[in-house]
């Protein structure tokens, strides 16, 4: 039995580091702006269809579109944000929640009917390759993901922790209006935000895309994980999503070894609902005063 239990742990920590670079940009825009980003998932969506035409018709290597899709969905983003998000919403939060959904919704049969219901996915050399660890066969692309995650991680919190724009960020999720007041463009922070949150998707679609596939629904199956991962780590708390991220990756894996791979998501929600019940808060969240 130990001879299955540790490889499906070293692959749960690898889809799990998926799982966890998805919902950082999650719970990085809950921290700040406070509200939940139905449109996360379908971001992600369009992250993978564009590793995947670049791929298809360009030839392009999808580790090699990173460069390419990280600045253009961090403008995405921005975009969507600055010009979308924030009119619309004037300035309430629940607008927020309704505008994005209205945003996935809508991106989401765009999809559909652009490029139909069909299964794509990427041909590469090296997609069937393995890594040998502790006698645990990994694929290779899931093992560069989770090594890509856990660099991933640590730049962004040294990002909010060590630069301008960080210190900006930190301030507008403490006090709105302080920032303001100092001559932080809230705004423009709230933007940046989203970019952020849009550019971890992209570098999760195209560290995924090797080993998976896309179709206009794909986000969906990510995007709840992702939404359990913030709350289970601690909404708005980076460490607590990398965390979560890795814990539940391994949760799903065993129940998938156990109760069949088809039922592995069944253990993600269970540990969710009982970290609810013993510590409502999260791994690392801060409970309210």
């Amino acid at each position: 039995m130990t001879s299955l239990i540790l490889p499906a742990v070293l692959s749960g920590l690898t889809m799990g580091a998926i799982y966890a670079l998805v919902a950082l940009g999650l719970t990085l825009i809950y921290g700040v702006l406070h509200i939940i980003n139905f449109a996360h998932g379908s971001l992600l969506m369009l992250a993978l269809y564009a590793a995947y035409f670049l791929s298809f018709h360009g030839g392009l290597d999808p580790y090699l579109a990173i460069p390419i899709l990280l600045p253009v969905f961090f403008c995405l983003g921005y975009v969507l944000q600055r010009w979308v998000i924030a009119p619309m919403s004037s300035g309430s939060e629940q607008n927020v929640l309704l505008v994005t959904l209205a945003l996935s919704m809508i991106i989401d049969n765009l999809a559909l009917y652009f490029w139909t219901s069909n299964t794509r996915s990427v041909d590469i050399p090296y997609a069937y390759n393995t890594v040998e660890f502790l006698g645990a066969y990994l694929p290779l692309g899931r093992v560069i993901a989770f090594l890509a995650a856990l660099a991933a991680a640590p730049l962004l919190w040294l990002f909010m922790t060590r630069t301008r724009t960080g210190s900006a960020i930190r301030a507008v999720a403490i006090e709105k209006r302080g920032a303001e007041i100092v001559g932080i463009d809230v705004n423009h922070t709230y933007a940046v935000c989203f970019g952020i949150g849009a550019a971890c998707v992209a570098l999760a679609a195209c560290l995924l895309l090797p080993t998976f596939y896309v179709t206009p629904q794909v986000g969906y199956t990510f995007v709840l994980v992702a939404f359990t991962t913030v709350v289970l780590g601690g909404m708005g708390s980076l460490p607590g999503a990398l965390i979560a991220g890795l814990l539940l990756g391994v949760i799903e894996s065993l129940c998938g070894l156990f109760l069949g791979e088809s039922l592995g998501q069944i253990g993600i929600f269970t540990a969710f609902i009982l970290i609810l019940l013993f510590k409502p808060s999260g791994l690392l969240g801060r409970r309210a005063a």
